[in-house]
């Protein structure tokens, strides 16, 4: 059974635990529109989780120099809580490669702890135990963020629209 058959339903939970830890949480939503109508989204979960997501590809797949492999997905995504962006059609292009040897590098890699007690506890919930680092960092629906965020570049890519962060 897969990873989000297991937490359907149970992001509104995972955003009430988030909540519960404190402070306000401001979440990421990556989406893409054609006009009104939404075909996909992403939500990532709050900002600091995607900041230690970015965090870790800098320190651990860049050596330390944020944007040296991968300036789409590092230097283009740098939104904090009070701001909305947008990564470009031809941005989307771009990220699709970086996407795919982020991916790859970290399925590569030895499982790293979750960034958020939240994370934790999903994985705990549906006895997920990561296997590679990119198994680690979850999104608010209890899938790998990182497949989520290629998924959608790649509809993105092949409908030739851009990426809404907000």
């Amino acid at each position: 059974m897969s990873v989000s058959r297991i937490l359907e339903g149970l992001s509104q939970d995972l955003w009430e635990e988030v909540r519960a830890q404190g402070e306000t949480v401001m979440g990421l939503y990556f989406c893409v529109f054609n006009g009104d109508d939404e075909i996909d989204g992403v939500e990532v979960g709050p900002y600091a989780d995607f900041g230690e997501l970015r965090d870790y590809v800098v320190r651990e797949l860049e050596g330390g120099q944020p944007g040296a492999k991968f300036p789409t997905f590092i230097l283009h995504s740098d939104c904090h809580s009070d701001c909305d962006g947008e990564w470009s059609v031809d941005d989307a292009i771009k990220l699709l490669a970086e996407m795919e040897e982020i991916v790859s590098s970290m399925k590569a890699r030895k499982p790293v702890p979750f960034v958020s007690e939240w994370q934790s506890k999903a994985a705990r919930n549906i006895g997920l135990t990561p296997k590679s680092a990119f198994e680690c960092f979850v999104d608010m629906d209890g899938e790998f963020v990182l497949m989520r965020i290629h998924d959608l570049v790649q509809v993105a890519v092949e409908r030739r629209l851009p990426i809404l962060f907000q």
